[in-house]
């Protein structure tokens, strides 16, 4: 068994116990690689055991890996500035982190411009936390979903979020979050909380999706 396979296996025993702990079905719960600073053989190397999209968290280095890896799709978890949102739309599948709506609105001209669709995720930050880079406030939220519009090319998926460590009750701020606006705008809308560190608590508050790096990879090359 590879290091890789290895390292699923685990990654999915947690994801299962912490599903049964508060009767969630595993599969509702979404394991996404994060290849940030990982070579291309090891991106590689998860394909091989069925994983067909990876999260990336620089514009540059993730084009990269799309461009050698064609077969594969790359989204975007890390910050977007407006000079790099074209690259963006052309190179990921998906924007996590649109948390401003200026960016929002250049999405949105650029995507009519290219004529494709992206799937697109607000990062929220509910804590004001500035040590973290990004994140819409709830105060702010309004704003940003009027600037998207409902555009059907850059279709809302739902919140990206990274809690304060330690603090569980920060995973149910989201799900709270969460709800209120899926009531607002009569659609599902999923959750992208959890890490390496943290994924239990992520899944018990509803997360749809776990952003996994060093437990999945190993060590990151710096």
């Amino acid at each position: 068994m590879t290091s890789i396979s290895l390292r699923v296996e685990i990654l999915r025993a947690r994801i299962q116990k912490a599903c049964e702990a508060c009767n969630r079905v595993p599969s509702s719960v979404e394991l996404l690689p994060v290849s940030k600073r990982q070579p291309i053989e090891l991106i590689q190397a998860a394909s091989e055991v069925g994983f067909a999209t990876f999260g990336e968290n620089y514009v540059q280095e993730g084009l990269g890996k799309a461009q050698a890896c064609p077969d594969l799709s790359f989204v975007l978890i890390g910050p977007l500035q407006r000079n790099k949102a074209k690259q963006a739309l052309q190179h990921f599948t998906q924007i996590m982190t649109v948390d401003r709506p200026e960016l929002a609105l250049r999405l949105r001209h650029l995507a009519e411009e290219l004529q494709l669709s992206r799937g697109i995720w607000i990062q929220m930050d509910l804590w004001g936390e500035e040590t973290k880079q990004g994140g819409c406030s709830e105060a702010e939220l309004p704003a940003l979903i009027d600037a998207l519009e409902g555009d059907v090319r850059l279709p809302l998926q739902g919140f990206l979020a990274i809690p304060p460590p330690g603090n569980p009750e920060a995973f149910q701020d989201m799900a709270r979050l969460r709800q209120t606006w899926q009531d607002k705008l009569g659609q599902r809308l999923r959750l992208s909380m959890g890490m390496s560190d943290d994924l239990e608590e992520a899944i018990e508050a509803g997360s749809d999706q776990v952003r996994i790096g060093t437990a999945f990879f190993g060590e990151r090359n710096r």
